[in-house]
């Protein structure tokens, strides 16, 4: 079985700041990394491979520097890495950064199954993997959490919802976004470390995968960020310093007064 992973670079969530005066995220001096949750898609595909044979294919789309995260995955035991980058894609929203991977997917060819992580951590729309599908014509299967059988021809699997989850019969090929519930991901070795490390690369541009240039980069990006904040918090709580009975009556007075409860 032929499988894509699509995974992402993004800023380290622990230390991102907002500047104050942009609006836009720091990212001088903020260590990128793999989406986390994108591992669990790239475990998946490694589990799948292991059962039916294949191979597994990474794909990202970003700047050159995204292949220090390319290799990290390549560590995990994927077959190829493939970088899509070149300045024209710059400024892409999902929209546009979704048909920037469908078309690196048709230009690789034969894929079976796309995976992807359920969203990315620096943007949380959830929007690329579903998009995929489109642009690719493929049936799709989103919050994927169990993967009950997998055919050449098809796979069965389970779908988070709020109310439980949903079992879906897929025809393959397909795009399948997870969610973490799917797996427990996989700490490479020292010598899968080693071959990430040194291994080649395959980098497309948009010339390699015929992206219509009015599709990608901020010409294609229907959509735009016009303001990213951290959100203040104007509340302030109050302590009453009395025995239990006497606290929670006072609570039960104030809630009454704003009319909660």
């Amino acid at each position: 079985m032929k499988i894509a992973v699509c995974v992402k670079q993004v800023p380290d969530t622990t230390r991102v700041e907002v500047d104050p005066e942009t609006k836009t995220l720091v990212r001088e001096g903020v260590e990128s990394v793999l989406n986390p949750l994108d591992t669990f898609a790239v475990e998946e595909a490694l589990r799948i491979r292991q059962g039916l044979g294949g191979t597994v294919t990474a794909i990202t789309l970003g700047p050159p520097q995204a292949e220090r995260m390319l290799r990290q995955v390549l560590a995990f035991g994927v077959d190829e890495g493939v970088l899509v980058s070149g300045r024209e894609f710059a400024g892409s929203d999902t929209w546009s950064t979704s048909y920037a991977l469908a078309r690196a997917v048709e230009t690789l060819g034969g894929f079976d199954l796309i995976l992807c992580g359920k969203q990315a951590v620096d943007g949380d729309t959830g929007h690329v993997g579903p998009e995929l599908s489109v642009h690719l014509g493929l049936p799709q299967a989103t919050y994927v959490r169990r993967m009950r059988e997998i055919e050449p021809d098809h796979a069965v699997v389970e779908r988070l919802t709020d109310a439980g989850y949903e079992v879906l019969r897929v025809p393959l090929p397909a795009v399948m976004t997870v969610v973490k519930d799917l797996n427990e991901p996989r700490l490479p070795n020292l010598e899968d470390l080693f071959r990430g490390r040194f291994a080649p690369l395959k980098r497309l541009g948009r010339q390699e995968i015929a992206a219509d240039p009015a599709q990608i980069g901020l010409d294609g990006s229907p959509t735009r960020v016009v303001e990213i904040f951290s959100p203040s918090v104007e509340r302030a709580g109050r302590i009453y310093e009395e025995d239990l009975g006497a606290g929670i009556a006072q609570a039960v007075r104030l809630l009454e007064e704003e009319g909660l409860l």
